[in-house]
């Protein structure tokens, strides 16, 4: 699944941002500008991430289900629990989970006892094609990450973990 967003490919200069600060007294030029360079990276690692699965016939949604599913023990959730997991809707699941069934990646297995309650389980052919993308995919993500050495790696998560946890004051 492909989120559509506006790439701003032309960040403002230190200068522009002065600019803005002048006219806006709350504007922090260097937080401002790190906010949008990592807006901007972050974009940009969506769109490559979604070029990359694509070469294998997936979309960041359907091929993260499968993770999901890969994850769990008994290669089995609920879509209700996918949903919570992915962070999308229980109709975006669906759509999902449609797709993926109809390519004979995951199945619904309905309980005896009540066939209203449904799991979603990996099915072999789901497992190969995981197999097929995550070599791909973990080789594309060293590479993109290899001008860090390990420490700076380290450094990013944390200070990821400290931007994550100022989102609250966006919205």
């Amino acid at each position: 699944m492909m989120l559509t967003m506006l790439q701003l490919k032309d960040l403002p200069t230190p200068e522009v941002l002065d600019q803005f600060a002048e006219r806006y007294p709350d504007a922090d030029v260097t937080a401002v500008a790190g906010f949008l360079h990592l807006l901007s990276v972050a974009t940009d690692l969506s769109v490559a991430l979604d070029t990359c699965l694509s070469k294998h016939g997936l979309l960041q949604g359907r091929w993260w289900v499968l993770i999901l599913l890969m994850r769990e023990q008994t290669k089995t959730s609920t879509p209700s629990s996918l949903a919570d997991k992915s962070g999308v809707s229980r109709a975006t699941m669906t759509g999902l989970l449609d797709g993926l069934a109809q390519n004979c990646l995951v199945e619904r297995v309905f309980a005896k006892e009540d066939r209203r309650s449904v799991l979603i389980h990996l099915t072999e052919a789901g497992q190969t094609k995981l197999d097929a993308v995550m070599p791909d995919y973990y080789r594309r993500v060293r590479n993109c990450m290899q001008a860090l050495n390990e420490e700076q790696r380290t450094q990013l998560q944390l200070i990821l973990g400290l931007i994550r946890s100022g989102i609250p004051a966006l919205v």
